[in-house]
């Protein structure tokens, strides 16, 4: 009879560790899934920022006498392949031009297309704030995850590591690899 005891506590402490790995676990996949989402939101506001340089960049050349370099940067980056840290900084370093011509160029701000463009540009530097501090407040809460115990010992059975943060960085110096851990 003490052996089926012996047994049956056996299997229930196993099964209730299993239990509480597959909870840590699906804690897990929920955070990585709010960062995939994250990461498709800073995406998008990033690719609508390179659209509307883009386009920009061809409205400065009509209303300008600005030579055929206008935003050329804007150009090279459909050819690169880029992190969204990386993509977000060459088009930091687009829009800082953009705004220069916008500067040098002061009839340009008459041109409805233009305008049209700068309060979205605007607009999307409000969004990317939002989301960047959206994706950072749950890189914050998987870290401590991957890093607290126990959890930590469900990450490292799934190899589940710490991820950078997307934090707003002095986006005007050349260190390109500035993002916090």
């Amino acid at each position: 009879m003490s052996i089926f005891i012996t047994c049956t506590s056996l299997i229930i402490l196993i099964c209730l560790i299993l239990i509480w790995i597959a909870s840590i676990y699906n804690r897990f996949q929920v955070f990585i899934i709010r960062i995939n989402e994250a990461e498709t939101n800073i995406d998008s506001v990033l690719r609508k920022r390179f659209d509307l340089l883009n386009k920009s960049s061809e409205i400065i050349k009509e209303n300008t006498d600005a030579d055929e370099n206008v935003l050329n940067q804007v150009e090279k980056l459909k050819s690169k392949k880029l992190s969204n840290f990386e993509l977000d900084r060459k088009l930091y370093d687009a829009l800082k031009e953009f705004n220069r011509y916008k500067e040098r160029f002061p009839k340009i701000k008459n041109n409805d297309a233009f305008v049209k463009i700068d309060v979205e540009l605007n607009e999307s530097e409000a969004e990317i704030v939002a989301f960047r501090k959206y994706y950072n407040d749950i890189i914050t809460d998987y870290n401590k995850m991957v890093k607290s115990f126990p959890s930590n010992l469900v990450a490292l059975m799934f190899k589940f590591k710490s991820k950078l943060y997307f934090d707003g960085k002095d986006m005007s110096d050349d260190d390109i690899h500035d993002f916090k851990l």
